[in-house]
């Protein structure tokens, strides 16, 4: 039987093609708000970090009405670092939205995501999104998309999708690149027809792959995905499997059954076939699991989910401020947190280490793992983590590591310093391609050489260049690459930082405190030109005497201090330092503190 009444749709592309504001404009057109009622920009970012940086993290589910039909509409991620999420929620639908830059052209990443949906056999309509822009090139980047195509060893009906010109930001669509169009209805229509109706089996046994996961403090955990065969009722007894692990079938009841409608989770007593809908009452459900009726314990294959490929080790806070600024800083509070992540988190793995108080967390990127500090010091957790690692691996007696393929986007004039900068970093060039007045170059690069190479990278091109990263695969190990060509100006004793200290400390290199911050011994305060540490007194006051007054000399003037975000600081700190994090700040610091002993063990090569 054919379900005409719903169309189950993910939306794909890079990060920053567009693809939350046009959801935006595809839920006013559909009717989902009041005519009166105010819509943030962006509604489905939902989270604070989300919103803040601009970019999606979670896979969100929403819906529209058009025409009758139900379209169900899932927006995804777009940085490499939760290809995780876009990998599990294409298992839910039948068709895929591919966006794609009417100026950028096809990215790293829509290449990634776009593979994804052909390896599941997915139809196709690509969408030209920001056909507003004043240096929109259309032609070209269609020619770019029906290239990349042909790469991906499509078939020839993918090859022959439906191209849509949209502008997100407008509202609008068009089949046609000249004329810019009025509404999105060519977009729905192209939706409707273009995708079949899913051709579903009411009458078998209940089957649902879980392809995300929700949690709410009355109800516990909520398993999202597409029913694929049967009925689901409220109270039906039903049994959890999956593909992959043998022996963990459970049995449970079907609490609750919601649909979304737009942006609501709204109550069902049941639900069929080709329906995208959230259970409740399941309380060990997780990703890739399958909900069957309890009588057909059946599970559906699940999509393998990339291996991380980037570690940090994350620990109690030990530092001599420990416990003062956060609400969550035990060991337990930590290890709960880090496995509860784990659980709705498909990219991340978390391991227990020989001590107690640390646990090896493994996560797709930088970014990945830093979207997961941060969201945990928002909460009041208190913890330190070591410096991002690449994961190693050995095949064939062969060691191995990762290696990304960088794609860059600048001015004429920078690509010495990009050069320059891959040069040192064992970067292999790949393609140069003149873009307008700029260059695009492509480079094949070792995942541990991008460490801290994005903040040098954006100072070198003055803020005009674009970094794009994506997985390229295992290779041999490039060599060693230096990691750092500076050192760290270290506290030398605990106490507050005063103007006479930080004056004389500032010669010594960048600071990144100012007067009346609390230090301690161990602390790193600055950064040095040096390839070496020294050890700074910022807590140093001038000594009076009767024949020198305070005021007596000119007043002091302190350089503006470097504030690090949380990114530059995991891409600052060496080997032997640790980011303290806490709900109030971030700081750098010696895994030794104390100075005496920190040089011994330095001099000794323990450190």
């Amino acid at each position: 039987m054919k379900r005409n009444d719903v169309r189950n749709v993910a939306i794909i592309a890079h990060v920053d093609h567009g693809k939350t504001t046009l959801v935006n404009e595809m839920l006013k057109q559909g009717g989902i708000f009041r005519e009166n009622q105010e819509v943030k920009d962006r509604v489905m970012d939902s989270g604070d970090l989300e919103r803040e940086r601009g970019i999606t993290i979670l896979a969100k589910n929403t819906s529209v009405f058009y025409n009758g039909v139900k379209i169900n509409i899932v927006d995804t991620p777009g940085h490499a670092d939760f290809g995780g999420e876009v990998e599990r929620v294409l298992k839910m639908v039948n068709g895929v939205l591919v966006l794609v830059d009417a100026c950028e052209g096809p990215m790293p990443q829509t290449r990634f995501v776009m593979q994804k949906a052909l390896e599941l056999n997915h139809k196709l309509i690509i969408v030209v999104n920001k056909t507003d822009r004043p240096d929109a090139r259309l032609s070209e980047v269609q020619d770019e998309i029906l290239e990349l195509l042909f790469d991906l060893n499509a078939n020839d009906e993918q090859i022959d999708s439906p191209i849509i010109f949209c502008s997100g930001r407008n509202g609008t669509a068009s089949t046609d690149c000249a004329t810019q169009g009025k509404d999105l209805k060519p977009l729905f229509d192209a939706i409707i027809n273009y995708f079949e109706p899913q051709e579903v089996d009411e009458d078998g046994p209940f089957q649902m792959l879980v392809s995300s996961i929700d949690y709410n403090d009355y109800v516990g955990r909520i398993g999202i995905g597409r029913i694929e065969r049967g009925k689901a009722a409220v109270g039906q007894e039903v049994e959890t499997c999956n593909y992959n692990v043998k022996g963990k079938e459970l049995k449970g009841k079907l609490v609750g059954i919601f649909q979304i409608e737009g942006l609501d989770r709204v109550p069902v007593d049941s639900a069929k076939a080709g329906d995208i809908v959230c259970i409740s009452g399941l309380e060990n459900v997780s990703i890739g699991d399958t909900v069957c009726a309890a009588e057909s314990a059946e599970p559906v294959p699940f999509v393998k989910i990339s291996e991380p490929t980037v570690e940090m080790t994350f620990s109690v806070n030990d530092s001599p401020f420990a416990g003062k600024e956060g609400k969550f800083v035990t060991t337990r509070h930590l290890r709960d947190r880090l496995f509860r992540e784990m659980l709705k988190d498909v990219s991340l793995r978390v391991e227990e280490t020989d001590s107690a108080d640390s646990y090896r967390v493994c996560g797709r990127g930088e970014m990945h793992l830093s979207i997961l500090i941060e969201t945990m010091r928002r909460a009041g957790y208190e913890f330190q983590v070591g410096a991002p690692k690449v994961m190693y691996k050995t095949e064939n007696g062969v060691l191995k590591e990762p290696m990304e393929k960088l794609v860059v986007d600048v001015p004429e004039d920078k690509t010495g310093s990009v050069f320059s900068g891959m040069g040192v970093r064992k970067g292999e060039l790949l393609q140069m391609e003149n873009i307008g007045s700029r260059i695009r170059l492509e480079f094949k690069v070792p995942a541990r050489g991008l460490f801290g190479y994005k903040s040098q990278f954006l100072t070198e091109t003055r803020g005009e260049g674009v970094f794009n990263t994506i997985f390229w695969g295992y290779e041999e190990y490039k060599g060693d690459i230096e990691r750092r060509t500076t050192g760290s100006l270290v506290a030398f004793e605990t106490g507050e930082a005063v103007t006479y200290g930080l004056f004389n400390a500032q010669g010594r290199g960048q600071l990144f405190i100012g007067a009346g911050e609390k230090v301690y011994e161990g602390m790193v305060v600055g950064v040095s030109p040096k390839n070496e540490d020294i050890v700074v007194n910022v807590c140093k006051k001038k000594h009076l005497t009767n024949t020198r007054a305070s005021g007596s000399d000119d007043a002091l003037r302190l350089e503006t201090p470097k504030i690090m975000s949380l990114e530059e600081a995991m891409e600052f700190i060496a080997d032997d330092e640790l980011l303290e994090i806490t709900p109030e700040k971030v700081r750098i610091r010696k895994k030794t503190l104390d100075t005496e002993t920190r040089l011994k063990r330095k001099a000794h090569g323990l450190e």
